[in-house]
């Protein structure tokens, strides 16, 4: 066991040092949640979810079920984060909730665990990130297996949580955190377009979208939002040709 920590230990301080080099909030959280699955024992799927006034949000996903489950839970109301956030605020203060086997019934979220079971998950696992007045967020662990879960993968769940909770210190609310993953999608599908349309690289195409951001002082989400709607014009004189 203690050779296995050791290794755990060493390879939580090789994400600290992925984390330093990531250059956006939203690589932090990615990196965040393909850790999850990489460095935990028995974990299929990792995220990162955030619930506001009842609006689920996910803020980074490792795996298909992820958005799955968390739209569930928003949809439902109902679910281990929305309950874990109600007793983190109680008097118990409790952070850490553990499903052990989703193919048992369960009373707490009866809806929820029916649905979650269709899904394909077996167990789960979780570590509050933050409440604050409707806000909270958690980082969720994801197994097809039950019992896949002990007690001792707390500890990598909350050193995992931690890094998370230190990254979303700097985001002032969820919506900023909204805007960020459109803007980082709009991009993606912006270069996608240029890279389909003139043969370039990834980094190629990135770059042409920075240089018409700089020479035209025009914010590169905007900049990404002409080349996606400029596409279809785009599409028809190619066919022309």
């Amino acid at each position: 066991m203690a050779v296995e920590w050791r290794e755990f230990a060493e390879a939580m301080a090789q994400l600290a040092r992925n984390l330093l080099a990531q250059e956006s909030l939203q690589g932090t959280l990615d990196e965040i949640a393909a850790s999850a699955v990489r460095l935990v024992e028995g974990c299929d799927a990792a995220g990162i979810l955030a619930i506001r006034k009842g609006r689920a949000v996910t803020l980074a996903s490792c795996g298909e079920l992820v958005e799955a489950s968390d739209r569930l839970q928003g949809e439902l109301a109902e679910g281990p984060c929305f309950d874990l956030a109600r007793r983190a605020n109680g008097a118990d203060g409790e952070r850490v909730y553990r499903i052990a086997d989703l193919t048992e019934p369960q009373p707490t979220w009866p809806r929820f665990a029916s649905a979650a079971r269709d899904l394909g998950v077996g167990s789960m696992t979780g570590v509050l990130l933050y409440t604050h007045d409707e806000d909270f967020g958690a980082l969720n662990l994801y197994s097809h297996r039950p019992g896949a879960f002990g007690k001792d993968i707390e500890t990598a769940g909350w050193l995992l949580a931690s890094h998370a909770a230190v990254a979303l210190a700097d985001a002032r609310t969820i919506d900023q955190l909204e805007d960020a993953m459109k803007t980082r999608h709009a991009i993606g599908e912006a270069m996608g377009i240029l890279m389909e349309r003139h043969k370039l690289s990834e980094d190629d195409a990135f770059n042409v979208l920075r240089r018409i951001s700089q020479h035209h002082n025009v914010k590169l989400r905007d900049v990404a939002q002409r080349v996606r709607d400029d596409r279809g014009d785009t599409r028809g004189d190619r066919g022309d040709r």
